[in-house]
């Protein structure tokens, strides 16, 4: 039986390159998969899933109206599928979870989605809440905190690295933008930003 997964972790902890690994794993044995990244999401361009360490992958890309179960069942009565893989998951719609849980119980295809569970405030994402309701299999993805305890929380910090209490949910940027704390440093932070 198909499953749904949610990988999920903080920033820099390799999501996208354990995307990459999963999806060319797939690919070496002979095997079809189709990739999602999200559209706002244009760090290494537009429909590309790029990796911190270089790694790069053309994918369709999604929107809040992008009809993800259709494009799949689509793609699969082409030639089968066996895997679905989607990055930055945390811009899913609840729609959209449940369209993918679909492909996963009905047409037998696994979804693998990978994203962050939470934003820079500590609040969860629309699609890492409904994947967090939905998923089959919940997988912690760790990364590292400066002090060396696990990060779990994502912190906006501005040019001169001062944190961000305030803003829209939805901001892309990389290391000169946001940081990976432990909770007890990510409140620390933000509680000194007031």
């Amino acid at each position: 039986m198909a499953k749904l997964y949610f990988y999920y972790a903080s920033m820099n902890a390799g999501k996208s390159t354990t995307l990459l690994q999963a999806d060319f794993n797939y690919r070496e044995r002979g095997m079809r998969t189709l990739l999602f990244t999200a559209g706002i999401h244009d760090r290494g361009g537009k429909g590309v899933i790029d990796s911190r360490i270089g790694l790069k992958m053309s994918a369709i890309p999604f929107d809040d109206a992008t009809d993800l179960r259709l494009i799949a069942e689509e793609e699969h009565f082409k030639a089968p599928l066996a895997c679905i893989l989607v990055d930055e998951s945390q811009f899913l719609s609840a729609t959209q979870v449940r369209q993918l849980a679909h492909l996963a119980d009905e047409v037998g295809i696994p979804v693998l989605c990978y994203g962050l569970r939470t934003d820079f405030q500590g609040r969860l994402f629309p699609g890492s809440s409904e994947l967090l309701a939905l998923a089959d299999a919940l997988i912690e993805i760790k990364s590292v905190c400066e002090c060396g305890r696990k990060a779990t929380m994502n912190l906006r910090v501005d040019d001169a690295g001062n944190a961000i209490r305030e803003g829209a949910q939805k901001e892309i940027g990389g290391n000169e933008r946001y940081v990976a704390l432990c909770r007890k440093h990510f409140m620390q932070r933000t509680a000194s930003a007031v």
